[in-house]
């Protein structure tokens, strides 16, 4: 007689069968194309304790147990101020999840509430410098965050249509604040949808934001809360009607960028115009 599954058990079998198509083939596709992860790197995977990060934790564990390229792991969450029941939350799934946490304390959420108004960006500027700190004094030299498709196209609609700008997501950069640390982006390729539909499937609850504001979020009817970022959510689920490629389309556009027809575009911080290349031209 076969013996019964433990649930995270389950749950790893669901990423590799079940979702196979949805989530583990974009995971390794992602890992692969990007060149994420290398033999001897030391990755911090930081949990939140939403389900990116979970997930993400999962499959760099699973990764880790088949893949030829030797590389180490450490599950690094930092309590930037979490209530009680929050706390518990994450530590609850980690554990059922088989996720061997090394938990941190910091002071974000009391520095921000002081701020006022809303302090997302400098809250997640902040989470990550944490981040790349212990990560280095643990002796790390990468940072792995749940950011995922879903993300990017979100990211590059909210920069043109709030920030004036055509600027995307990468799936890998280098630290400008910590010599030698990367940040990496495993999921860069796995859809919102199929993460969602993961944790229903295995009737996984998660906390909904790592923000101060995570109340309102979890009472919103959509998880999501009044937002620019839920603004273009909806949008794209509109435009998917009309057009089911939508996002694909937005994505496969970021790795296509044909600089000779804008007019203008920065790099490294440096704005350049399409004059200088036409003016050349005319000499």
């Amino acid at each position: 007689m076969s013996r019964e599954l433990q649930k995270h058990q389950l749950v790893e079998r669901s990423i590799i069968k079940t979702y196979r198509k949805e989530i583990w083939n974009p995971f390794i596709e992602g890992v692969k194309n990007y060149e994420l992860v290398n033999d001897g790197d030391k990755i911090a995977v930081c949990i939140s304790g939403g389900k990116d990060s979970m997930l993400m934790a999962k499959l760099l564990q699973q990764l880790q147990k088949i893949s030829d390229t030797k590389f180490e792991l450490v599950f690094l969450t930092m309590d930037p101020g979490y209530n009680e029941a929050n706390r518990k939350k994450i530590e609850d799934n980690a554990a059922i999840l088989h996720i061997p946490l090394t938990i941190f304390e910091s002071d974000i959420f009391a520095v921000t509430d002081s701020v006022g108004g809303s302090p997302c960006y400098l809250c997640a500027r902040m989470r990550r410098g944490h981040l790349y700190a212990k990560a280095k004094e643990l002796g790390f030299n990468k940072i792995a965050l749940g950011h995922h498709f879903s993300d990017v196209i979100e990211t590059t609609l909210l920069g043109m249509f709030y920030g004036s700008q055509i600027q995307a997501m990468l799936p890998k950069l280098h630290s400008t604040n910590f010599e030698g640390m990367e940040l990496i982006r495993p999921m860069y390729c796995i859809k919102e949808d199929a993460i969602l539909k993961w944790a229903k499937y295995n009737e996984l609850e998660f906390i909904q934001c790592a923000c101060r504001f995570v109340d309102e979020y979890s009472n919103s009817e959509d998880g999501i809360g009044a937002s620019k970022r839920r603004e273009i959510k909806v949008l794209i689920k509109d435009l998917k009607k009309v057009n089911p490629n939508i996002e694909h389309n937005i994505f496969k556009s970021i790795h296509a960028v044909c600089l000779d027809t804008m007019p203008g575009y920065k790099q490294d911080g440096e704005y350049h115009s399409f004059l200088e290349k036409f003016n050349e031209k005319n000499v």
